[in-house]
């Protein structure tokens, strides 16, 4: 019988995250992930000290990959704050993690401990659009109107559902967003 592949601590968590977007923190079980994975639920715990550890590790990977990373390749690749801005907000809210987004955010509606957390990456976040219409931008008021407006948009663009006589959806979005970044 041949050997069997470890299955990843990244196959865990990427398949954990599936499932919170899917279905919530009560989807995230080790045996439903086990069997989505192929394999047997002992390799989870050779990578995690139990879910609640396996819950902060998949927290972790959701803030890297949404926030730490989607920054710190806008400030390498360079170009002017509304490059940037598109450049993280294209990052941050592409479909798949889009989806993950929502999903913590409501979980975070009833977790106190995966609300503060958000509320740090939410301030990440926020800091960066200030600083990036700070940039063109003098008055303060107008920063911080641009800002909330612009990350409004981008959390909350799936639950509108209003038509857009002219345009596509996608097309609205993008018309509104380009609006914001104006000098």
């Amino acid at each position: 019988m041949p050997a069997v592949a470890r299955t990843t601590r990244a196959r865990w968590i990427a398949a954990g995250l599936d499932a919170l977007a899917a279905g919530g923190p009560d989807a995230v079980r080790v045996e439903t992930l086990a069997s989505a994975l192929g394999v047997t639920k002992g390799g989870f715990y050779g990578h995690f000290d139990g879910r609640a550890a396996f819950l902060e590790e998949m927290l972790d990977e959701w803030e890297q990959r949404s926030t730490t990373e989607v920054i710190a390749q806008a400030d390498a690749e360079g170009g002017d704050a509304a490059d940037r801005i598109r450049r993280v907000g294209s990052l941050t809210f592409s479909e798949d993690m889009h989806r993950i987004d929502l999903a913590i955010r409501a979980w975070a509606s009833h977790d106190p401990t995966v609300a503060a957390r958000l509320r740090r990456i939410d301030d990440k976040r926020m800091a960066f659009l200030r600083e990036m219409f700070g940039a063109y931008i003098a008055d303060p008021d107008e920063i911080e109107a641009r800002s909330m407006l612009m990350f409004a948009l981008a959390i909350g663009r799936h639950f509108i559902v209003a038509d857009h006589p002219g345009y596509t959806t996608l097309e609205a979005i993008q018309l509104a967003g380009e609006h914001l970044l104006r000098p």
